[in-house]
């Protein structure tokens, strides 16, 4: 006997999100709003990585096309899948960690902590989705090194107030 799985649900409407800074955090509080709203079984820490994880991949799309995206927001039953459509139809792959250049790591967070992602041709151009399981997939440690290490280029360009 074959056992499929339940179709994912739309928790809300999709819904566009034009390529500008203060869209990016709209989006990413209504992303927010929707988990805390559908009460959805994720820690403080998952939550956090679908903000996280939610801005990155709208910045992306908003900075490599310059137009508005389209996102979605599902529940699979077990995992929270966020889906953002943009008009390029080149599919994304993550770098390697080069210091010299100031950006480029999103995606390195999104495959490190993401339970799974991908991208996929779209008619639009490309659908890049990520999904985050009820616990964060990185804990503790391995989070933080994880977070250092993409981070650390960027820490090069801080200098902290008093210093030289």
């Amino acid at each position: 006997m074959s056992v499929l799985a339940a179709a994912p649900s739309q928790l809300g409407p999709g819904f566009r999100v034009e390529p500008a800074a203060h869209a990016v955090s709209a989006a990413r509080r209504v992303i927010s709003d929707l988990v805390i709203e559908r009460e959805l079984p994720l820690t403080d820490a998952a939550r956090r990585d679908v903000a996280l994880l939610s801005a990155e991949v709208i910045t992306n799309a908003a900075r490599h096309t310059g137009a508005a995206c389209a996102v979605l927001v599902l529940w699979t039953g077990e995992r929270l899948r966020v889906e953002v459509t943009d008009t390029d139809p080149e599919l994304p792959t993550p770098r390697g960690l080069d210091p010299s250049v100031p950006h480029g790591r999103g995606l390195l967070l999104v495959a490190a902590l993401a339970a799974d992602w991908g991208a996929e041709p779209d008619p639009a151009g490309k659908r890049v989705w990520f999904e985050v399981g009820p616990d964060s997939r990185l804990d503790g440690e391995e989070r933080l090194t994880t977070l250092v290490r993409v981070a650390a280029p960027m820490a090069a360009d801080f200098t902290p107030k008093g210093s030289t």
